[in-house]
């Protein structure tokens, strides 16, 4: 069969919609561009695909296949690639979404709406296209030349054609090759060891790539390797305080490393480069806190530096072992970028580079080969970036505002990191240049460390089992009740303003998914098909409890905001025009709503609209905001701030003369969503005590705190106040436990070469 290719020959210049994009320097230029855009090669690699069937749907298939050639990609790939191309186009041709360039076609893949124009490949007419239309488009007395022109062209015509015949015919004979070469590798298929009635042999249970070194009742969290891959460094978390343990990767009891005073607690820990000390945080009564470093052997600890009152401590050595890499921190010692502490003198250093107002960057780590940074900007929602060992050339590598739980180096230019999925975090890999992400199969594991020599991979493996429950919060209002028992996990209860119905995400049918029932009545519990919540923020209910405004996402995979009739099953995705909506409550007044964004250079926002134009009205605007809650009986609007912890008010038309501190001190950045708001106005908030896993406080109102379970957490995403403030709605750990987990890092995918890439390690030759 011949296969004919009418594709327009690419050019350096395309013409798409009102924006001109040069493809060898990958700009992206339009007329109402503050500055010129600059796409990533996979994005560029979508936009030819699509462009060369411009008005056509290209399926996800066929995009996969044309830009991830001979690999395995996640949708999340072609998900940011696509979302990229949105927002350049968008930031080119006039800053918003009213003329759309790419539609998504549920399901199934991409159109390119924008009219597509390939300048000429050659002005002089030296493409064949180009020659026949200017051979037409001659005078007839021109006939003699534009005759003599067809023999040459005959002759190309011909000459491409066996050209392409003969590397046709090399790559088939290479496929033979390779076949035969792994069909004469293959072993003998082993004996039957047992057979079912059928004859088919039955397995076991796949071998997980991994083992657990720990498997008590306690929380092994933390981990951090040696260089060699030898031994691994932990803290244990029991009876409301941690302490740090050494042990083989083995199966060997671990030892205590270092003596932890009663009253503190150590966490944190990193092992030098060179394998002999260990640096770590030990947190004392009344927010001290000092970084320490101790000998690998053990043996008493010295003080490096001061961090007390911090709430998002991170910190790592450099490579050559002299001094500690510091995230932003907060407190007595604050500082709102990376630094260095040389630890022979005790100079601090700032890194300079570029950051927003209210961006925080946390966890930083020098690359193996010490010439990059890495690190996740703004954690409550984080992205992992990367920059020059210096400060220069600062870029983001993810772009989807997850829950970034750990990460690490793989090699100088790959990465392992943990991010939640659902309910659930899971352990995926980045190349950095390219930005490819894998899944590397590894279920509820976060905090990932890698060995510098050994080749070795540990991660705290963590699988909680989380239960709904009611809890008085006045002495002998009786006890706490499970709502809605299920062997899934339970999060997020959201109770609704006349106190009678439940909204709450859960597991429990396999699928991640939102449910509702009345409290009063338990067969009416039902989930509400169809729609993929998001667990970052919570639900809110409209004032006659007969709505509820959900995060989620589409079939691409992007955000959006549900406005949900729970008792109905039914629910419509709004028109919010914003890039990336995170949060929405309902407004102050009918008609508006508040929308948490993150905008241009993942800004975040919160923005008041007015619904009930087409498009929506944007009305007001506040920066900064993490989340937020409608107070009515105050008529305000309660927020968190992303750069800084407390509570913050603002009149519900976000009148920027009206903010007001409300707590300077909590929520923190770190919990900025377990707080609540009664219909009386008063707040509560879930924390952490002394000696209480999960403690409530009213941060605004009596001052009164209770100790609702001394050893069972509460989940960190979402919990909510009966109206009149009798009692909490909060999800309770009822299964928990946390184990450090140890596995070989697996081998890199091969990059493709001609094709055949993936071939090699099976023919066992070595990589370039």
């Amino acid at each position: 069969m011949q296969t004919v290719d009418n594709s327009k020959p690419e050019a350096d210049r395309l013409n798409i919609g009102a924006c001109v994009v040069l493809l060898s320097s990958r700009e992206v230029h339009g007329p109402n561009a503050r500055k010129v855009q600059r796409l990533t090669p996979k994005s560029l690699g979508v936009l030819l695909a699509l462009a060369r069937r411009a008005g056509q749907v290209v399926t996800r298939d066929e995009l996969f296949a044309d830009v991830w050639p001979d690999t395995m990609p996640t949708n999340d790939v072609l998900t940011q690639a696509v979302t990229q191309l949105r927002k350049v186009f968008a930031a080119a041709d006039g800053g918003d979404d009213s003329t759309p360039y790419i539609e998504t076609i549920a399901k199934t893949g991409y159109r390119l709406l924008a009219p597509v124009v390939w300048d000429d490949v050659d002005t002089t007419g030296a493409t064949m296209e180009g020659s026949e239309i200017a051979a037409e488009a001659a005078p007839r007395s021109d006939a003699a030349s534009t005759i003599s022109t067809k023999p040459a062209r005959e002759l190309r015509r011909r000459l491409r054609r066996h050209v392409l015949l003969a590397v046709g015919l090399v790559l088939l004979t290479s496929t033979v090759v390779m076949a035969w070469l792994l069909w004469g590798r293959m072993s003998p298929e082993a004996p039957t060891d047992e057979v079912d009635a059928s004859g088919t042999r039955v397995v076991g249970s796949p071998a997980r790539p991994y083992r657990l070194i720990t498997s008590n009742a306690a929380f092994e969290t933390n981990p951090t390797l040696s260089p060699d891959g030898a031994l691994v460094v932990f803290a244990k978390e029991a009876e409301g305080r941690s302490t740090l343990w050494i042990q083989s990767t083995g199966s060997t009891p671990p030892v205590a490393l270092v003596a932890t005073p009663a009253d503190a607690s150590d966490r944190f820990p990193v092992w030098s480069p060179d394998g002999r000390q260990i640096a770590f945080a030990r947190f004392l009564p009344h927010a001290g806190c000092e970084v320490l470093l101790v000998s690998a052997t053990g043996g008493d600890a010295r003080r490096a530096t001061r961090c007390d009152g911090t709430d998002m401590l991170s910190f790592s050595w450099s490579t050559d072992g002299r001094s500690l890499l510091f995230g932003s921190m907060t407190g007595a010692y604050a500082s709102r970028g990376i630094r260095t502490l040389e630890l022979a003198s005790g100079r601090w250093s700032s890194l300079s580079y570029e950051m927003g107002a209210d961006d925080s960057d946390y966890a930083p780590q020098y690359s193996p080969d010490g010439s990059r940074i890495g690190f996740v900007r703004n954690p409550q929602v984080g992205d992992l970036w990367v920059m020059d060992a210096d400060g220069g050339n600062a870029k983001w590598l993810t772009n989807d505002a997850a829950e970034i739980r750990g990460w690490s180096w793989l090699h100088s230019d790959e990465i392992v990191f943990g991010r939640r999925v659902d309910s659930e975090s899971r352990l995926y890999r980045l190349d950095v240049a390219t930005r490819t992400l894998r899944d590397m199969g590894v279920d509820d594991a976060r905090n990932p460390t890698v060995s510098r020599h050994g080749g070795n991979l540990a991660f705290m493996r963590d699988r909680p089992q989380f239960g709904l429950f009611r809890v008085p919060l006045k002495e002998g209002a009786g006890q706490r009740v499970r709502l809605f028992a299920s062997s899934g996990r339970d999060s997020q209860p959201m109770v609704s303003p006349d106190g009678s119905q439940l909204a709450f995400t859960s597991d429990r049918s396999g699928t991640f998914a939102l449910w509702w029932g009345r409290l009063a009545e338990p067969d009416s519990l039902r989930v509400v098909e169809g729609l993929r919540p998001e667990a970052r923020q919570p639900m809110d209910w409209s004032g006659d409890a007969r709505s509820l405004l959900v995060s989620g996402r589409d079939a691409d995979g992007l955000p959006g905001i549900y406005e949900v009739m729970p008792e109905d099953g039914r629910w419509k995705k709004l028109a919010v025009p914003v890039r990336e909506p995170l949060q929405a409550i309902y407004g102050g007044t009918p008609g508006t709503l508040l929308v948490v964004e993150r905008g241009d250079e993942e800004r975040m926002s919160l923005t008041l609209f007015d619904r009930t134009q087409t498009p929506w009205k944007r009305l007001a605007s506040l920066e900064g905001v993490s989340q937020a809650r409608l107070d009515r009986a105050g008529d305000r609007v309660l927020f968190t701030r992303l750069g800084s912890s407390g509570l913050w008010q603002v009149k519900p038309d976000l009148a920027a003369g009206s903010i007001l501190p409300v707590n300077k001190e909590v929520p923190t950045r770190w919990r900025y969503r377990t707080w609540a708001v009664t219909g009386n106005g008063t707040v509560g908030y879930m924390s952490i005590g002394a000696g209480c896993a999960s403690q409530f406080s009213v941060i605004v109102g009596d001052g009164a705190s209770r100790c609702l379970d001394t050893d069972k957490f509460s989940s960190g995403n979402g919990m909510s106040l009966a109206p009149d403030g009798s009692a909490a709605f909060i999800a309770l750990g009822i299964a928990e436990g946390a184990d450090i987990g140890v596995m070989r890092v697996p081998k890199r995918a091969p990059r493709s070469v001609l094709g055949v890439g993936k071939w090699l390690p099976w023919l066992e030759k070595p990589l370039s």
